[in-house]
């Protein structure tokens, strides 16, 4: 959820260029010109970023609340050099709408045109959208992309005429990235370095999709990054449980912390990557050591065109990725590393994006998985799509009274105080690309929901300029991905099938209001004529903001940060415990147990 505040955007450190400024009396008016070859007119989005703080660049200083810099956007088509986009008055902005609110003074700015690609669907719709290059949807990072020198400018929205900005570096590849990553960045989690290389755990794996080909039109592969046993080469007749990490895209293994064979450096003076490195290497001596059970853990990296991942499920304008990862890539997991082919050996966990996609994966292929581990999830109830009741409210910006209106909170401290709005959030995601083509968090859940609309782009839930909710598109929802309706409705048919499988743990002044759903969903499994039985738990840490898992740390600094770091070392026995009680009979429960 909200991956540019709950994972920093990667950072490149980068020579700035120039600009011209035609200095006047008139109103002020940037052009952004783009320079230098291209091999053909780019279809894209220009995004103009102007910032009060000289470090890191103006690019890196966007977030979707208070706190960001000011941007303005547009789209542009058939933009070939020389040509250049106008950002006016009109021009719709964030936090500030117009260039005319822009308080004088001294500025930086900067410009990234994000490029599109067209892409030619197999159901014979053509879409213009922005391609994954291996960077994760960001596009201040993706590789190929225009962009500007970052420049010092005084700029009075009455006077200071029209401003040219060019367009005339381009971001490296992902492999020329890591220096220029550790020049700006201290440490974070998910920085776009070359993947870990393989060693006795971990392996990487690459397939070519079919039934995601079949959809996009070309070539559309699925990765995994695999952590095998130890001793895994040296026991060839074992077979072993798979347990599956459901995350935000990454390049490297992640599975609540990362694995590090080596102590944490002794130069290390930021105390959070000291703290990572530090859980890093304990997962690792837990895991060589016998500590922790002799499981296969796998991370799939599935990005798309509209987010950093599918949130793995089928759906209509992003294509069928919860099959393709459960009948394609997992299967070929499960021959190659030897990992037991059945459901009671399966497991699934993660926590954000990674908890909706846990339990979504429970929900839809019940059979497959004996246990889901759901931390701080995405909207699993619609009735609390953030603070919105999609079927009730008739806007998504405001609660209205009898006579007045209020606006709808988006984002808050766990002290209660806001720091964004509904109508700012989606304001925001508007900014940075249009047709639900933003990259950002409530664009991504429309993507995925969605039916597809006509221009072949997903149908929005609510227009982004006003809030109005569109109620077919809320009742498509409710049918086909609302998981807490899902489960009330087919329970006769799938509560036999989940009891006992489900756990959950949120905090409950989760930053994006995400406890309230969990709340509803657990009014269902926990009501005393719900039957069978669910047999859920449910753990609501109080104060805890988003991305709390369930374990009180003593680490305030970091919580809940750094209790997430200890997932595997407090989950994995629990999914093995209760592999082991549920097995059939005849179940191979010795093989991996050397």
């Amino acid at each position: 959820m909200q991956r540019a505040s709950w994972v920093v955007v990667v950072c490149l450190a980068m020579v700035v260029g120039a600009v011209g400024a035609a200095q006047g009396k008139s109103p002020l008016v940037f052009e952004v010109v783009l320079r230098g070859p291209v091999e053909a007119p780019i279809d894209g989005h220009v995004i103009l970023v102007m910032a009060r703080e000289e470090r890191p660049e103006p690019r890196f200083q966007i977030t979707g609340n208070v706190e960001s810099a000011q941007i303005f956007g547009v789209d542009v088509e058939h933009f070939a050099p020389g040509m250049s986009a106008r950002i006016d008055g009109k021009t719709i902005g964030f936090p500030l709408r117009s260039l005319g609110e822009l308080p004088p003074g001294d500025y930086h700015v900067q410009a990234v045109l994000n490029v599109y690609e067209t892409f030619h669907l197999g159901d014979g719709k053509t879409v213009v959208l922005p391609p994954d290059k291996g960077e994760g949807q960001h596009w201040q990072t993706k590789p190929g992309n225009p962009y500007s020198e970052e420049t010092r400018l005084h700029l009075d929205p009455a006077a200071s005429g029209v401003l040219r900005i060019e367009l005339n570096k381009r971001v490296p590849r992902i492999e020329d990235e890591q220096a220029a990553v550790d020049s700006l960045l201290d440490w974070h989690p998910t920085s776009a370095s070359t993947p870990e290389p393989e060693n006795q755990w971990i392996r990487h794996l690459r397939i070519k999709s079919e039934l995601l080909t079949r959809f996009w039109g070309r070539p559309v592969y699925l990765n995994a990054i695999v952590l095998l046993p130890d001793k895994w080469a040296e026991h060839p007749d074992a077979r072993f449980p798979m347990v599956l990490y459901q995350d935000h895209y990454h390049r490297h293994f992640v599975a609540g912390t990362r694995f590090r064979t080596e102590p944490p450096d002794a130069e290390v003076k930021n105390p959070m990557e000291h703290a990572q490195q530090v859980s890093a290497y304990r997962f690792y001596q837990d895991w060589v050591a016998g500590r922790l059970p002799r499981v296969i853990i796998v991370n799939v990296q599935h990005p798309t065109p509209y987010f950093d991942d599918s949130y793995a499920v089928n759906s209509a304008s992003q294509g069928p990725y919860g099959d393709a990862i459960q009948k394609e890539l997992l299967p070929v997991v499960e021959k190659q590393f030897r990992a037991i082919p059945d459901g009671w050996a399966h497991a699934v966990y993660g926590g954000s994006t990674g908890g909706w996609e846990a339990l979504a994966t429970q929900v839809f292929y019940p059979d497959d998985y004996n246990g889901a581990w759901v931390f701080c999830p995405d909207p699993i109830d619609f009735r609390a799509y953030g603070p919105v009741n999609i079927y009730e409210d008739k806007n998504a910006f405001y609660n209205y009274g009898l006579i007045g209106k209020i606006e709808q909170p988006e984002e808050r401290t766990t002290d209660g105080h806001l720091k964004a709005t509904m109508e700012q959030a989606n304001r925001y995601e508007y900014v940075l690309g249009t047709h639900g083509r933003s990259g950002e968090q409530w664009d991504i859940w429309q993507a995925t929901f969605s039916p597809m609309g006509e221009d072949g782009y997903p149908q929005p839930i609510f227009d982004k300029l006003t809030g109005e909710i569109d109620k077919t598109v809320a009742a498509y929802w409710k049918e086909h991905y609302d998981l807490s309706a899902i489960m009330q409705r087919d329970w006769a048919k799938l509560g036999p099938k989940l009891v006992g499988k489900l756990h959950f743990a949120v905090g409950d002044m989760d930053t994006w209001y995400l406890n309230n759903a969990v709340h509803l969903l657990d009014r269902f499994l926990s009501h005393p004529g719900t039957v069978p039985a669910a047999n859920a738990t449910f753990d609501y840490g109080p104060r805890m903001p988003h991305c709390y898992t369930g374990e009180p740390t003593g680490m305030k600094k970091f919580a809940p940060w750094y209790s997430g770091t200890t997932i595997n070392q407090r989950v994995l026995p629990k999914m093995v415990e209760r592999m082991e009680k549920t097995a059939p009979a005849g179940a191979d429960l010795k093989s991996w147990k050397y």
